[in-house]
């Protein structure tokens, strides 16, 4: 029998989705589950993005420009110039969702050996990216016990060696929901133009940002040119998680077209998503408003409800929608699992991420659990009500 690939066999599981046997197991018995381990949001899709399909004139959809339709990354272009980042559209690839634009940029900056480096936790797949391109991520710690702030810059350099390529931020943070502000961002420009590295900056959760928090982009900062690379998608942004439209976006013009070529290898971007993509630049001002809102009050409550839970510690994350959770628990992935194969309340369980897939050292995030307040309160409130009660009752469970 031929043997698969050495890539192959690193590439992880997703700590996201592997337990979905489990979590079909218990729906099978009859027990409703409560889903808080993925960020797919419940907020409606804008009417204007859904009317561009319904209301579709072609009569054949074709293959786009292998960058994306033109007259979408001219419109794409309008609105970062809107938040004070100057680009045009000869600096936008639109891509297969966010994935593909660090992938492309993985493929199109780095070589195989070379090394990134991540504050941890971070966005699981970040791995998976890594792996297909044959780079290595390096891991600096940030903690719980400050909110997961951005660690000391002295941390970043007591990691780089001559194999250091780059630095990757996802701000606001998935999946702590922590917010870099300012002075941390210029800290890393400074360390980036010292080193001469790529600052890549995944900014798909721009407009979720709280208590009167502003976001600052890569692409804000001064002298980065020919470093930052900002990566970006409609999928959380208008709750398009479904149409797989993401943007890679760079003033680096080597960068641009080497990723051009990999977006040739494919072809083009997904058409009826960058019909869909470009729709939604019209939407009103009062979604994005009303979205904001409802998070708020989500968040709140969801902070203030898990933490009168004892031996449970949830800091109050400052823009995305997830939070990272201490639980009083031996092992957050059999705890995890447990929750759905073996545990129900009056016919509920919930379903959450385990800590340990957003962490790259070992022995790391297995007290820790991402939760994704994608849901509507009624519904966060019963899974906080099950979790109480699941601890209660946990074998594993540490006083």
């Amino acid at each position: 029998m031929p043997n698969i690939s050495n890539r192959g066999d690193l590439m992880p599981a997703s700590p996201i989705r592997k337990l979905v046997p489990f979590a079909e197991q218990a729906k099978e018995r009859g027990t409703h589950v409560i889903h808080l381990n993925i960020g797919q949001p419940d907020i409606f899709t804008p009417e204007v993005a859904l009317d561009a399909v319904r209301n579709l004139p072609d009569k054949v959809i074709e293959y786009s420009h292998s960058a994306g339709n033109e007259s979408y990354r001219r419109k794409l272009a309008k609105y970062y110039q809107s938040i004070g980042i100057d680009v045009d559209h000869t600096e936008i690839l639109i891509t297969t969702g966010g994935s593909e634009a660090l992938t492309f940029a993985f493929l199109s900056c780095l070589n195989p050996g070379d090394e990134v480096i991540i504050p941890e936790p971070f966005y699981a797949n970040y791995n998976g990216f890594a792996i297909a391109a044959g780079v290595k991520i390096v891991p600096v710690t940030s903690t719980i016990e400050n909110s997961f702030a951005l660690p000391p810059i002295r941390d970043f350099e007591a990691l780089i060696t001559p194999r250091t390529k780059g630095i990757v931020v996802c701000n606001p943070n998935n999946p702590t929901g922590y917010l870099y502000s300012k002075e941390e961002m210029k800290e890393l420009r400074q360390l980036v133009l010292k080193h001469d590295l790529f600052f890549f900056s995944d900014e798909v959760y721009r407009e979720f940002c709280y208590d009167d928090n502003k976001h600052l982009s890569v692409m804000h900062l001064q002298g980065l040119e020919e470093h930052a690379v900002m990566f970006d998608s409609v999928s959380k942004r208008f709750s398009e998680c479904g149409v797989r439209i993401g943007a890679l976006v760079s003033k680096n013009k080597d960068l641009i077209s080497t990723a051009l070529k990999f977006g040739q290898a494919r072809l083009s971007p997904p058409g009826l998503g960058q019909i869909v993509g470009e729709a939604s630049l019209d939407t009103p001002e009062q979604y994005f408003t009303d979205v904001y809102q409802e998070y708020i009050q989500r968040r709140d409550f969801l902070v203030e409800e898990l933490n009168k839970i004892p031996g449970v510690v949830c800091p109050e994350p400052k823009g995305a929608f997830y939070t990272m959770v201490k639980l009083p628990v031996d092992d957050s992935d059999k705890f995890c699992q447990w929750i759905l194969s073996d545990f129900d309340h009056e016919g509920q369980t919930v379903m959450m991420a385990p800590g340990t897939g957003f962490y790259s050292t070992p022995g790391k995030g297995m007290n820790e659990v991402r939760i994704a307040y994608v849901l509507e309160r009624k519904e966060l409130a019963r899974a906080i009500e099950v979790l109480r009660v699941a601890l209660e009752n946990y074998p594993g469970r540490q006083i």
